[in-house]
């Protein structure tokens, strides 16, 4: 609702074409965003005017009918005989942003989910699917063995925030990510937007457990966090915006530790492999990981608990890849060191 200068309450209708109507008025949505922006840049009503290649006059009628049709002013004067929107403008333009900003990833997503469904039905196939997910060796695994009769699913390794804002700006098909023991109080949580969206399905793959990844023996006899303290020490940590950095922070705070008193806690890896693999060729002494890694590659391990692991997509896409996906990683889990099964209800 938005009341008139006259105080007249007019109802506001925002339609899917990108038109406002206020009582009998339509505004187009481009129309206003194009004032906004021309009036920003260029300050003045005659660079308005230039935008659009109309005459001064006739940009200042145009002005005038926008600000008759809202009840408001949209643009004033400045004391240098410039011009400037007002503080309704200013949020106007602001509020019509962020809604083509949501409007433009939602479309991308069910866009994506049609053209899937339509290459399917003209082809038989379709096509490739794209997913951003948090580095899982499991995951990684089978991903290598999804039967070529299904379509291929592109994979980016990134953490899990960033996976998750790819797929929420609908940027990729599918995002995969995961939450630690901490992450599950946290209802505003950085995966909060996908969890309880209508527009997304989150499918728990697995639960995995998460600890201490050590040299071959134990040498150093690291048992707590605060043993990363000792001297001569040397953390490998994992990068900023992964779950598993994000876990182990908690930790340290929890803990009362600093970051500052762990020596190679800037030292940085983009996959829980990488991790036990500097550890396993002797350039570091300890670092946060996956149980998996660890068995791989021979090292110790000391656990610091159990996490799920995620696949999220648009509930619109019909993706036969993801199932074959989703069945074999759960199967593979219930039966692999360092994994457990989730159940197979989707959040």
């Amino acid at each position: 609702m938005i009341t008139a200068a006259d105080k007249v309450p007019v109802a506001v209708d925002l339609k899917l074409g990108g038109t406002v109507q206020i009582g009998s008025n339509a505004l187009e949505v481009i129309d206003l965003l194009v004032l906004f922006e021309a009036i920003g840049r260029t300050g003045s009503i005659k660079g308005f005017a230039e935008t659009l290649g109309l005459s001064y006059r006739a940009a200042w009628a145009r002005l005038q009918a926008y600000e008759r049709a809202l009840g408001q002013s949209l643009v004033r004067k400045t004391r240098g005989q410039g011009s400037e929107l007002t503080e309704f403008g200013s949020a106007l333009a602001e509020a019509f942003t962020a809604a083509l900003t949501g409007l433009d990833a939602s479309l991308g997503r069910e866009t994506r989910a049609i053209e899937h469904r339509l290459r399917r039905l003209l082809t038989g196939q379709g096509g490739a699917l794209t997913l951003a997910a948090s580095h899982d060796p499991l995951l990684i695994e089978v991903l290598r063995e999804i039967p070529a009769e299904h379509d291929t699913i592109e994979l980016s390794v990134m953490g899990s925030s960033a996976a998750v804002k790819l797929l929420l700006d609908g940027g990729v098909d599918a995002a995969g990510f995961h939450c630690g023991m901490q992450d599950a109080g946290e209802p505003d949580g950085p995966f909060a937007g996908v969890k309880t969206s209508t527009e997304f399905v989150s499918y728990p793959l697995f639960e995995r457990e998460q600890g201490l990844l050590l040299a071959p023996g134990n040498p150093l006899g690291i048992r707590t966090l605060a043993d990363l303290t000792a001297e001569g020490v040397r953390y490998v940590n994992r990068q900023r915006g992964s779950g598993t950095r994000r876990w182990f922070d908690r930790m340290l705070a929890e803990a009362g530790l600093s970051s500052t008193a762990i020596h190679g806690y800037a030292l940085e890896e983009f996959t829980h492999q990488a991790v036990a693999a500097v550890i396993a060729c002797g350039e570091a002494d300890a670092g946060l990981g996956v149980r998996a890694a660890a068995d791989r590659l021979g090292l110790d391990f000391v656990s610091v608990g159990w996490e799920t692991y995620y696949l999220a997509a648009s509930r619109s896409l019909t993706a036969p890849a993801f199932d074959t996906l989703i069945a074999i990683v759960r199967a593979r889990a219930a039966r692999t060191s360092g994994y457990r099964s989730t159940g197979s209800d989707a959040g």
